[in-house]
This record gives structure tokens, sequence and C-alpha cells, in this order.
């Protein structure tokens, strides 16, 4: 399974940006978003869980990102709004198998994408 995250760029205090992650190949429901900003550990940002209905958020990105998908397509999306410069850092898509997946926890999540910068300037 490889997954390929699309979508970041370079944009200033207040502007939105909308990632893209799509899957190519079996992937449980458990899908979701982490980032690293720079001199910092990965931290989770959203992700869906592996029961296919529940939705979590990091405390830091609540109200201003929302996840998303398009199952058919084993894609998901993350709509970033409001954006802080503290936002910046390497997005990086997460999936489990199974029903696994969902949480904050990095050990859930089988297969990682590379990465997609998002830079916030003020």
């Amino acid at each position: 399974v490889q997954l390929q995250a699309s979508g970041g760029g370079s944009v200033e205090v207040g502007d939105s940006l909308r990632l893209s992650c799509v899957a190519s190949g079996e992937v449980g429901y458990g899908m979701g978003w982490f980032r690293r900003a720079p001199g910092k550990e990965r931290e989770f940002v959203a992700a869906f869980g592996g029961n296919g209905e529940r939705i979590n958020y990091a405390e830091s990105v609540e109200g201003r990102f929302t996840i998303s998908r398009w199952i058919v397509k084993k894609t998901i999306y993350l709509q970033m709004n409001a954006l802080k410069p503290e936002d910046t850092g390497v997005y990086y898509c997460a999936a489990a198998t199974g029903r696994r997946g969902g949480g904050p926890d990095e050990d859930d999540y089988e297969y990682w994408g590379r990465g997609t910068l998002v830079t916030v300037s003020s």
C-alpha cells in the first residue's frame, strides 16, 4: 500500500489549503493526518476512526480543519482554514488496516505517506 499526499504549499496567515491523500491499496477506515513542525515531534492532526464513524481532531485545529473522505476512491482530504504560522510543517497521511486507527497513537497506523509541506507566513 502506498499513500500519496498532495496539496501543500506556501500561504499567508488566514488563508486556506486543501490536502489530499490517495491510498493505492486496501486500507481500513482508519485514515488520517499527522504533521511535523520544524524542530518538533510529529503530532496528530485529524483522523477517521477504524469503525468508520468517529472523527477525531487535535485541539489545536478543531474548528479550523475539516477531514473528509471519498471512500470509493480511498481518498481523504484535509480542509485547512484560518491557517496560522504554527500550522507550518510537513503533513503526513496515515492509514490503518482492519478497525485500527483514528486516534493519535502512531503505532495504530501501518502505512505512511511521504508528506507534503505546508508553510504559513505572517
